[in-house]
């Protein structure tokens, strides 16, 4: 299997903010709040050297938070030399009290641990709280904390527990704060990240136009001539793909759209009316359905099911090019940054296989091009409506790749699918008939490998249970469970009863992620 990526590596043509990931759980949303300031930022693992990271040339640094204390056995330290590489470096939390340890401060525990909202006192003629008041709020997660800064570091900031909650080197370029700039709990995080952004000197290059016009260079550099296949599911992802890759390369460009019978109620008529509407590029529809299932008979392990489908697109794609695009030797993706995180990018664990990054199989006959690999949902939605893309398309909810296959628990049969497609359908119309698409991030029913004792028309039923999950989020990393009211939630259930024949009893998810996934599977 070919690696090879469209897009080269973004840092090549934009100045790069590097975030050392210690672990943290904030680690992706930092990383999208330096790309709101127009800046491209890349996660790397703490395993980096300062070598590796002076060889990236970055316009500057920030070190994540993480779980652990710098005391602790095998906690994840930094390379020293990052701080005498003349690269601007920002800690964050764990980031903060790796510096000073590192640098000659001291860390300790002081007894006044703190969680969430926390008053801070910051010193206002400071690099990175200029312009801000100074007694405002910010979110504190600690239970050590900075007691004494380096030689050379100012102390600019302060909170109950934490009596070094800010600090500066602005000569060496060196910055850290106790608390969470990254998270919307800190109103005035985001000009904490600006101020540092400015501090490195980097150009804000990074905007949808300009992702555009370096994609469509790469593109055309990597495919040339060459014939090309994009797997269009009717999602955003790969409907931007598809058309950032039309717009390199025109009608070397054929689209194939797999209808594998894990679709939702009518998905394959609503994909194929709507990208026939909006582009002019070739599409091709292949009814798989019976071959999708007869390959998960019998498979109940959700990492096997993903593989098993990310396998089965693959031989499906390689005879679509084979029969309508002339052996095209490149296959357009719409893999995400989000995608590649979670299926262990680097030294980063796995959550789960993406069927499109770790479900791909060794042996396949495309190598891949990949123009979103770099991006976060959000970004992809703004490339999407630059490149003219109706908002049907644009805001349409996030749907896997492997379908309704991961939200069946255990072995997906037929009639099983009927019932869920039947009850999800329920659920979106609802959603729908309340005003919630553009606010709900991802909208859905599960079906659990269970049954439950019910009483319906008088009369005992042992039927299934179907869960509907709902949550908001901006980029899919972290998400919270949509609070929906009472009253959709008793239409959802009533209708669902009433309409699904088997299924009697419905509840509703209310975890968020962490430390639930979106998906169930």
């Amino acid at each position: 299997m070919s690696s090879t990526i469209a897009g080269v590596e973004p840092r090549q043509d934009f100045d790069t903010i590097l975030v050392v990931d210690f672990g943290a759980q904030y680690a992706q949303v930092i990383a999208r709040r330096v790309r709101e300031c127009n800046v491209y930022s890349e996660i790397v693992p703490a395993t980096i050297t300062a070598e590796e990271i002076a060889a990236r040339r970055p316009a500057g640094v920030i070190l994540s938070g993480g779980p652990k204390s710098v005391y602790s056995p095998g906690a994840p330290r930094v390379d020293p030399g990052v701080f005498d590489a003349g690269v601007p470096v920002l800690g964050i939390c764990y980031g903060q009290q790796l510096m000073a340890a590192t640098l000659g401060g001291e860390v300790a525990r002081t007894g006044g641990s703190e969680f969430g909202k926390t008053a801070f006192t910051g010193v206002v003629d400071s690099v990175l709280l200029a312009g801000q008041p100074a007694e405002q709020t910010v979110w504190m997660s600690h239970n050590d904390a900075v007691v004494a800064a380096p030689d050379g570091f100012r102390v600019v900031g302060s909170t109950a527990g934490a009596p070094v909650a800010a600090f500066e080197d602005p000569e060496r370029g060196l910055f850290g704060v106790q608390y969470h700039p990254e998270v919307t709990h800190t109103p005035r995080g985001m000009d904490v990240l600006r101020a540092f952004v400015a501090a490195t000197g980097a150009r804000p290059a990074w905007t949808s136009h300009s992702v555009i016009e370096t994609a469509v260079e790469a593109i055309r550099a990597q495919v040339g001539d060459a014939a090309v296949l994009c797997g269009l599911s009717g999602g955003v992802d790969s409907a931007v793909a598809a058309a950032l890759v039309h717009e390199a390369v025109g009608e070397q460009l054929t689209c194939v759209f797999v209808d594998h019978g894990l679709l939702r109620h009518d998905e394959a008529a609503q994909v194929s009316e709507a990208f026939g509407a909006h582009s002019s590029a070739r599409l091709v529809t292949v009814k798989a359905a019976d071959r999708f299932l007869e390959k998960l008979a019998g498979v109940t392990d959700p990492e096997a099911k993903r593989k098993i489908i990310g396998t089965e697109f693959i031989r499906v794609f390689e005879e679509a090019a084979r029969e309508h695009a002339g052996d095209a030797a490149f296959l357009v993706q719409g893999t995400l940054y989000p995608d590649v995180i979670e299926s262990g990018h680097g030294t980063a664990a796995t959550i789960k296989s993406h069927h499109n990054v770790g479900g791909l199989p060794e042996d396949m006959d495309f190598a891949l091009v990949e123009p979103l690999r770099w991006l976060f949902k959000d970004e992809v939605r703004r490339v999407g409506a630059e490149l003219g893309l109706p908002p049907e398309i644009v805001w349409r909810q996030p749907f896997p790749g492997p379908g309704l296959a991961v939200r069946i628990i255990g072995e997906v049969t037929a009639e099983r699918l009927g019932l869920l497609r039947a009850a999800d359908r329920v659920v979106l119309d609802e959603l729908r008939r309340a005003g919630l698409e553009r606010e709900i991030w991802q909208s859905f029913a599960v079906l659990p490998a269970i049954r439950s004792v019910g009483v319906q028309g008088d009369e005992r039923s042992y039927g299934h249970p179907i869960i509907v999950r709902a949550v908001t989020s901006e980029d899919a990393m972290t998400a919270d469970f949509a609070r929906l009211d009472w009253n959709v939630l008793e239409r959802i259930a009533g209708r669902v009863i009433n309409e699904v024949p088997g299924i009697n009893r419905v509840a509703y998810d209310i975890t968020s992620k962490p430390p639930g996934t979106i998906e169930w599977e």
